[in-house]
């Protein structure tokens, strides 16, 4: 257990409250950062369906990306800052501008507040999207931590963004960070329990199951449960070995669509009744305006390893299956099917 001061960047994010329940349970002391104070009542009901105290030792403070305003405040007195605030698909995005700029010069300035202040270790939340996107179909599996996703091949806006802006911040690191750490989690598709309804967008594939979307895409993808995202954040963040590491966050091999469609209707009984084994065909993908943008990753092998994390750190996460089954038990539970 500890008292020490953390910072957790993104405080509305699903990544970063789950983080926050984590630290709190350590017995951390937690100050976080929205965009907004008129949030801070939102963050603050979701945490408690987390299990969270309403004294729990839980400040917050205005910062934006985009500005420096705020960062100075947010830094001090901190020991360590898990750094997840980042541009995520919401749809307000219309440039790839609006994805790249904030990532990258939100990096830097959260990185140069935290070395300023004298923080001992930053934990950077990037992505899977920064190490196995854009590579040739016969590029080697699974993908580790040596790999970085290539801009030159067919690269979403958001991966483009994840990419960049951790390179941006291991050559901060290498060419101005002084004494101060870095550790990167990349994790895959982020599943587990919801706090309430503004989750992640990963969580949407198993609602939009649930809810009854007419077929599964031919679509790879690692999955991991967000507790276990939390728990790597917090090892990250503290052990001697991370510090000028990234580690892939994935609970197992890899899972088609229609496997995850599978386990939903074997271990949810009738809450899966609406979810579809249906694998739609993938030349009807490809015509298909509406689902244009998933064509790239049509038929795809997405493998990945965490055997760095489980090696040299002693992370242990949950199985897929498990991952898969929070987050359909936790929408469910919230009522948060349908509409």
């Amino acid at each position: 257990m500890s008292d020490e001061l953390v910072l957790v960047t993104g405080g509305t994010g699903f990544i970063a409250q789950h983080c926050i329940l984590a630290l709190l349970d350590r017995g951390y002391r937690v100050r976080t950062t929205v965009r907004s104070l008129t949030r801070e009542r939102e963050v603050r009901n979701q945490l408690e369906v987390g299990g969270i105290a309403a004294d729990a030792p839980l400040s917050f403070v205005s910062a934006d990306l985009t500005d420096d305003s705020g960062w100075r405040e947010a830094v001090a007195g901190c020991v360590y800052v898990l750094h997840g605030a980042s541009p995520t698909p919401s749809g307000d995005q219309v440039s790839e501008d609006d994805w790249i700029k904030p990532a990258v010069e939100g990096n830097l300035r959260v990185l140069r507040a935290a070395r300023d202040a004298g923080v001992r270790r930053v934990v950077l939340t990037s992505a899977f999207g920064a190490i196995g996107v854009g590579h040739r179909r016969d590029y080697r599996r699974p993908f580790d931590e040596t790999d970085w996703s290539d801009l030159t091949g067919d690269v979403a806006p958001y991966q483009r963004s994840k990419t960049l802006s951790e390179r941006a911040a291991w050559d901060f690191i290498q060419r101005e960070g002084g004494g101060l750490e870095l550790s990167a989690v990349n994790p895959v598709a982020v599943l587990g329990p919801v706090l309430g309804a503004d989750f992640s967008h990963s969580i949407r594939l198993i609602k939009h199951l649930l809810d009854g979307q007419p077929g599964c895409l031919n679509i790879n993808s690692g999955f991991v449960d967000v507790r276990d995202v939390a728990d790597l954040h917090l090892l990250a963040m503290t052990e001697p070995a991370a510090s000028g590491e990234r580690f892939l966050a994935t609970a197992g091999e890899s899972m088609w669509m229609v496997d995850v469609a599978k386990v939903l209707r074997e271990r949810l009984g009738a809450a899966a009744d609406k979810v579809s084994s249906h694998v739609w065909p993938d030349s009807e993908v490809r015509k298909h305006p509406a689902m244009k943008a998933f064509a790239p990753l049509l038929d795809i092998d997405m493998n990945a390893s965490s055997a760095k994390a489980i090696q040299l750190l002693g992370w242990r996460p949950r199985s897929s299956d498990e991952a898969i089954v929070a987050s359909a038990e936790s929408l469910v539970r919230l009522g948060l099917l349908g509409d």
